[in-house]
């Protein structure tokens, strides 16, 4: 699959309408992304069910400062509108891989009855 270009106005609609959505924060100038981009773009043709997106950090600074990215690359995966996973750096293709594996492998019902416990009041 190919990676999408994210941006504050498709966002919300690309990445809710995912079941699970591995994003990229990147920006042009940056070394270690574009060293990382063609793993990146790999690693989305083993998964072809789930979103690769890339958000320029230049371009998208909105996104990037609601998202907390301090630095980049940054990479993130969320599942069923729930942050799973966010680490600076880029990986190897093989710990993509495996990460997105463990993101896939994860019950998300437990997770929302966790987030549902901790909202309800003592």
């Amino acid at each position: 699959m190919a990676t999408v270009e994210l941006s504050k106005e498709n966002f919300e609609t690309i990445v809710s309408s995912s079941s699970m959505a591995v994003l990229d924060f990147w920006a042009p100038w940056c070394g270690p992304c574009k060293s990382f981009a063609p793993a990146y773009e790999s690693v989305s043709d083993t998964f072809p069910d789930v979103l690769f997106g890339k958000v320029n950090t230049e371009i998208e600074q909105e996104l990037g400062a609601h998202f907390n990215i301090r630095s980049i690359p940054t990479l993130m995966i969320i599942r069923d509108n729930v942050i799973l996973f966010s680490q600076a750096g880029a990986l190897p293709k093989d710990a993509l891989s495996d990460v997105i594996n463990q993101a896939l492998a994860i019950d998300m019902q437990q997770v929302h009855a966790e987030i549902a416990n901790k909202k309800q009041p003592a």
